[in-house]
């Protein structure tokens, strides 16, 4: 694979990654904060918000956790009454997992954070460097061999 920059670039780029993943993060975690919640917190959220009806099997599977990882958070989010599970139709043993009407409002409050930066961002830099952010940021997402 070539060498796409010279290496004290690279520096440069990691530094970029962590600041804006912090930017990224910041009000959210305030907004987090103040319930006592995280953000592991906010990952559930964001993806039961995304696909509604989730099984508890699949959020393991796009977070990549744990069961135990993910057994307390979740617990605590229904506890909190921001998530419901729901025993499914066609399988008694799955869990479907959905957000109540806080948990909905919650979860765009935290997303409406995020979308209000990266328009901001993506304005600035251009519609060509959003498609090179989006496949840069999908080649990290792809699993990687050894």
């Amino acid at each position: 694979m070539p060498d796409l920059m010279p290496a004290d670039s690279w520096s440069d780029a990691m530094e970029a990654f962590y600041f804006s993943y912090r930017a990224f993060t910041a009000k959210p975690d305030e907004i987090l904060a103040l319930r006592g919640l995280g953000r592991v917190h906010h990952r559930i959220l964001f993806f039961i918000a995304r696909q509604p009806g989730l099984s508890v099997k699949e959020l393991l599977a796009t977070l990549g956790v744990s069961k135990q990882a993910l057994n307390l958070p979740l617990r605590q989010l229904q506890a909190m009454q921001l998530i419901s599970s729901e025993t499914s139709d066609s399988d008694k043993r799955k869990r479907l997992l959905a957000l109540t009407r806080e948990g909905a409002e919650l979860e765009r409050a935290l997303r409406s954070e995020q979308a209000r930066l990266l328009q901001r961002a993506f304005a600035e830099a251009g519609e060509a460097a959003v498609h090179g952010w989006l496949a840069v940021n999908q080649a990290l997402a792809r699993p990687q061999d050894g």
